[in-house]
């Protein structure tokens, strides 16, 4: 792997927290993406850095990114660039071990999230392990696409045993968390398993609502084999990690 540091590295002294934003082909909205983060920041009473990981785009992803930090070298920005694809589950666990944050947050590269969603989230920051995000129904997302994610939450908190409004909203955690619970999915299912992980872990949690939008960017990324193999992988990892934990429970 190569790793490109577009703003020099910060000293070794802890911060409050990391941003991981890993892109494929984002080049049309990332820098929107970069500046929604900044904007958050700039509210909040917190130091922080923001770790692009290019998951190998063919696009102009990168020279989009490099340009921004050219013209904003202040800013404690920093590209790390995959030589192939190795999908968002492999970024987001890459991104722990690059940062040097408390806490952590993953930002999805195609600017989704509003500032003040971002601002309301981490005003949560030091709260609870786990702030999980959920959100109301998205204006523009296709109902099958709901359909499927009720679906999937219905299964995961039956097989876990939680009570979770949804799993893949983004949480905050603790940085550590990542490196010592990373999950083994490779796909759609990673954020499930992570989280019910440091439930069992005896991790503390707030969930709270927020407004999100949904870009639909072509065919359905969550509709493919991979992601249906890992959705596998984490339901049959969660309910074994439930009969060990049950079986072993003195």
């Amino acid at each position: 792997m190569n790793e490109q540091h577009i703003a020099p590295v910060a000293s070794d002294h802890p911060i409050d927290l990391t941003f991981v934003v890993p892109c494929l082909n984002e080049e049309k909205y990332i820098g929107a993406t970069l500046t929604t983060v900044v904007a958050a920041m700039s509210e909040l009473p917190y130091t922080y850095e923001v770790i692009v990981i290019d998951d190998g785009s063919t696009d102009g992803t990168v020279n989009v990114v490099s340009q921004y930090c050219d013209a904003r070298p202040e800013l404690p920005i920093r590209l790390h660039r995959h030589n192939r694809t190795r999908g968002l589950a492999y970024s987001y666990v890459d991104g722990a071990f690059l940062g040097r944050g408390k806490y952590y947050r993953l930002v999805c590269g195609d600017d989704v999230e509003s500032k003040e969603t971002l601002v309301s989230v981490l005003r949560e920051l030091g709260k609870a392990d786990l702030i999980i995000t959920y959100h109301p129904p998205i204006p523009g997302k296709p109902p099958y696409r709901r359909f499927l994610s009720r679906t999937y939450t219905t299964l995961v908190n039956f097989l876990s045993g939680y009570n979770v409004r949804y799993y893949n909203g983004l949480a905050v955690m603790l940085r550590y968390n990542v490196m010592r619970w990373g999950p083994y999915s490779f796909g759609f299912g990673f954020q499930a398993e992570l989280i019910t992980r440091l439930l069992d872990e005896g991790a503390s949690l707030i969930e709270m609502p927020v407004v999100a939008s949904h870009r639909e960017k072509g065919s359905s990324s969550a509709l493919n084999w991979r992601n249906f193999f890992s959705v596998a992988h984490t339901l049959l990892e969660i309910s074994l990690r439930r009969v060990r934990k049950h079986a072993f429970q003195k």
